[in-house]
């Protein structure tokens, strides 16, 4: 442009050389006349036109000796300078208030937001009428130039309009470029916290407005009366006419700040404002509560406040385009439909709308989607309650696909907050089965499962209890932790109910192939695994997401977890009080379906030798009452009655391993026994009875001179305080002797005793040997812990003493203790060796009976104790050598 100008003025100045002294004066006075006419229109000339008529005038004289270039020159340049001194230097004056931090931080306040908006809206207005002068003066001059440049009327009449918009697109340029040169850094911000307080009136109306449609909905017929809905006409007139003014006035900022060359920054200025109002409203709408869907109602709110906003807006600033010609119609989008319109003569939307719509409802996704998954964890610990919230995250996943970054996040939670020596090994347990829940609703498929849960699992195949925390949460429910989150127990029989009820309702068609139907119509929906798919472990088309089957893996063979089952139902059915085996029975059942019925075999003898039991004992019982001359209740010879006492007959073949544990039992009782097995030979010729005096349970009741109490224990304890009923004090060992007992096993039984007041414990004359003595009745019956009205239960299984069977631990120490010497045997001929190589030589060499059977996971268990025992020495690399 400058080159171009100042080619041409040097060529209009050639034109001197051929005028006259008295023309070349002429044109001098003119030209001092033309530069004096326009400093004096554009510094100080508005509104007065007298000004504008001498620029003309000495505009057009200069244009007749063909000094156009220069005349355009000159007014350029000094146009340019007028505006940076009258224009931007004044404009940004306005906002030097604002320059420093702290008192941007005070536009926060209301009475600052209220100032920001008069500010701005004044400053624009004075640049604008500044603008809108110049523009005019430069239009002016254009009209006196123009005819001196093109010599022909046609070329007037081709080149008059593009010259115009030419120069005044070079007036708008030097505008943009004054006002960029010299922005503040803190102007930005400006019209955001100005945008942002507008938006937030504008929800405020809406608000409002929607309250009171809910109210008025919530009205009875009698309250809408004429009058009152003449009321409700002028209120919403009046709320419409605030929303009206509120767009407007944002609607004459904006249309300002573009003809001032501001377009993308008021974009991004209001576009900023409405995203931070959406993610506060996100965050406010969702929050906390995970037990109700936050989707529908963000979908209200866009649709209510930012779209309408926009929808306003566009339409005031005309970039309303119809939506049904658009090129884009065609996109959909699945948060927020079309808007509805509010305003008079908006009834289509723009193209520009259906772009804000869909950056709004991605935005809106992503959000929260950020939100829940920062809340996963927890949102999973109150799983099911919180399933609205799992299913809001499932939604948004699928819109922004973004599945990594809950995979990412979640193990990280899981490894700080959850796999830790102080979580227990139900919590997790019961987290987990609640992660298998939630994510096979997020991803039926269970890719995401698969790396969510492997922490999980590879940190519980580490906890010597999970078995036996898995085969409780499946027998008991809850695992024995009632303070547990949850009941996972519930959990995993409701598992092995819908195997049962699949199993039912699973029928084959008389004229279709089921698994054909089934595979036409997976390649019709196949679809390929996302990038976070392991693999190797198949298609997703082939995985089945099994709460159970996954469980199962964490042990690694359902074998360990059958025989960890096998061993707590016997613990269970030797401890009953009573032949109450319904719940047993329904359970077995289940797991038959799951496990297979052989290896359920052994489990299934156990609780029918407890219905056999029930039905012998009611048998000869029976006998015995007819053989009675009296017809009165049965009597041993011993004149204890029967009656108190149920046998458990098992079949020892199948059963685990019990403990033995041999005491003296009451003579009474003994006597009570013998007369019993006597009886069952009798009428089970030639079967006999071998009595497990240390296992079942005693129900006693305890009666003092004030007070009664009831217990229900194990035959030791029993044994021990029926030592009290004749002789109220002994020595510990005396007492020892007459129940048969080690001291040592004595001390440690007594203190149940002792701990519930029944009996005191003191040093005698001996300091090795205490005296424990019968608490007389006017003790406090505060520290017993028992009443009068039901029986008192010791918990069999608190201590390992008290186990009425076996542990799989102990089985598997004592079934492995015949491999023991051939391992020793075997690493000091061969050198040290891996476990999985000693399980593979086993398996190959160790033929004798019996035949080594065992697994990888046992075996390296036994040969941890083996290095525990100072046995076998772990040196690095997994390696086993002798010691």
């Amino acid at each position: 442009m400058v080159v171009e100008d100042a080619t041409s003025s040097v060529c209009d100045l050639g034109i001197l050389d051929s005028l006259n002294g008295d023309a070349v004066r002429e044109i001098m006075e003119t030209w001092n006349g033309y530069c004096f006419a326009t400093e004096a229109a554009l510094l100080n000339g508005r509104g007065d036109l007298s000004f504008e008529s001498k620029l003309v005038s000495q505009a057009r004289n200069l244009c007749k000796y063909g000094l156009e270039s220069l005349v355009e020159e000159h007014f350029a340049g000094l146009l340019e300078e007028t505006f940076e001194k009258n224009g931007a230097s004044k404009f940004w004056e306005h906002f030097d208030v604002y320059s420093n931090v702290a008192a941007r931080e005070m536009i926060m306040d209301r009475i600052q937001k209220d100032s920001i908006q008069q500010v701005l809206c004044k400053a624009l207005e004075e640049i604008s009428m500044e603008k809108q002068y110049q523009e005019k003066c430069l239009l002016l001059l254009i009209d006196v130039v123009q005819p001196y440049k093109d010599s022909t009327p046609e070329k007037r009449q081709n080149s008059g309009g593009t010259e115009r918009l030419h120069l005044l697109s070079k007036y708008q340029s030097m505008v943009s470029s004054v006002l960029m040169a010299t922005l503040p850094p803190h102007f930005p911000e400006i019209l955001h916290w100005y945008f942002k307080g507008m938006l937030e009136e504008f929800s405020t109306i809406m608000a409002d407005d929607c309250e009171d449609d809910s109210e008025s909905h919530d009205k009875d017929e009698k309250s809408k009366l004429p009058y009152r809905t003449g009321d409700m006409d002028v209120e919403g007139c009046y709320r419409q006419n605030r929303l009206l003014q509120v767009v407007k006035n944002v609607g004459i900022v904006v249309h300002d700040l573009r003809n001032l060359g501001f377009t993308s920054m008021a974009e991004d200025a209001y576009a900023s404002a409405i995203f931070l109002l959406l993610k506060a409203t996100v965050h406010n709408l969702a929050g906390d509560d995970y037990r109700s869907s936050a989707l529908e109602s963000i979908k209200g709110w866009i649709q209510a406040v930012p779209l309408q906003f926009l929808h306003a807006l566009l339409a005031y600033l005309g970039d309303s385009i119809n939506y049904d010609d658009a090129p884009s119609s065609g996109l959909k989008s699945p948060l927020v439909s079309r808007p509805s319109s509010c305003y008079a003569g908006i009834d289509s939307s723009s193209e520009g709308l259906v772009r804000w719509q869909l950056r709004l409802e991605y935005f809106a996704y992503e959000t929260l989607q950020d939100l829940r998954i920062a809340k996963l964890f927890e949102i999973i610990v109150d799983y099911p309650d919180s399933s609205p919230a799992i299913e809001d995250l499932k939604q948004c996943l699928e819109y922004t696909g973004q599945h990594s970054k809950l995979v990412v996040s979640f193990i990280s939670a899981l490894r700080y907050r959850l796999l830790t020596a102080g979580a227990s090994t139900n919590d997790l347990l019961h987290l987990y089965v609640s992660t298998i829940k939630a994510l096979r609703t997020i991803n039926p498929a269970g890719v995401f499962l698969e790396a969510v849960g492997e922490p999980i699992r590879e940190y519980l195949k580490g906890r010597k209890d999970t078995i036996k925390c898995i085969v409780t949460m499946l027998t008991d429910g809850t695992g024995r932790n009632s303070n547990g989150p949850g009941n996972t127990g519930d959990s995993l029989l409701e598992e092995l109910n819908r195997d049962e009820e699949s199993q039912v309702n699973t029928g084959v068609d008389d004229d279709f192939n089921t698994d054909d139907k089934q595979a036409w119509i997976n390649a019709h929906c196949w679809e390929p695994d996302p990038v976070e798919a392991d693999p190797l472990k198949g298609s997703r088309n082939q995985r089945k997401v099994d709460i159970l089957g996954m469980i199962v893996s964490i042990i690694g063979s359902k074998d360990q977890l059958v025989n960890e089952y096998r061993v707590m139902l016997a613990e269970k059915l030797l401890n009953k009080s009573d032949y109450d085996i319904d719940a047993e029975i329904r359970t077995l059942e289940l797991l038959k379906i799951h496990f297979g019925e052989s290896s359920m075999q052994r489990c299934e003898i156990m609780l029918n030798d407890l219905i056999d039991s029930k039905r012998t004992n009611a048998n000869l019982k029976a006998t015995i009452l007819q053989r009675s001359q009296t017809g009165a209740e049965a009597v041993g010879e011993n004149g204890v009655s029967l009656d108190i006492l149920n046998a458990t007959i098992i079949s020892s073949n199948f059963w685990p391993p019990t403990q033995d544990e041999s005491f003296n039992i009451p003579e009474p009782v003994d006597r009570l026994l013998s007369d019993y097995a006597k009886r069952f030979n009798e009428v089970k010729t030639p079967r006999k009875l071998l009595w497990k005096k240390n296992l079942g349970t005693v129900k006693l009741e305890l009666q003092f001179e004030d007070r009664s109490l009831k217990f229900t224990v194990t035959p030791l304890h029993a044994s021990i305080i029926t030592q009290f009923q004749d002789q109220t004090s002994w020595t510990a060992k005396n007492l020892s002797a007459a129940i048969g007992l080690p001291i040592d096993v004595l001390h440690r039984r007594i203190n149940f005793w002792i701990s519930k007041g029944i009996l005191s414990e003191s040093l005698g004359a001996d300091s090795n040997d205490h005296i424990f003595t019968l608490v007389d009745g006017t003790a406090d019956t505060s520290k017993t812990g028992a009443n009068t009205g039901g029986y008192e239960e010791l918990v069999v299984g608190d201590d390992d003493g008290d186990r009425s069977v076996a542990s799989v631990e102990d089985q598997l120490h004592k079934e492995m203790a015949v491999y023991e010497k051939f391992v020793i045997m075997m690493l000091r001929s061969l050198g040290g060796m891996e476990s999985h190589k000693i399980h593979n030589k086993l398996k190959m060499f160790y033929v004798a009976d019996p035949r080594y059977d065992k697994s990888p996971q046992q075996l390296e268990s036994f040969l941890s104790g083996l290095v525990a025992e100072d046995k076998l020495e772990l040196i690095h690399g997994g390696i086993y050598k002798p010691v």
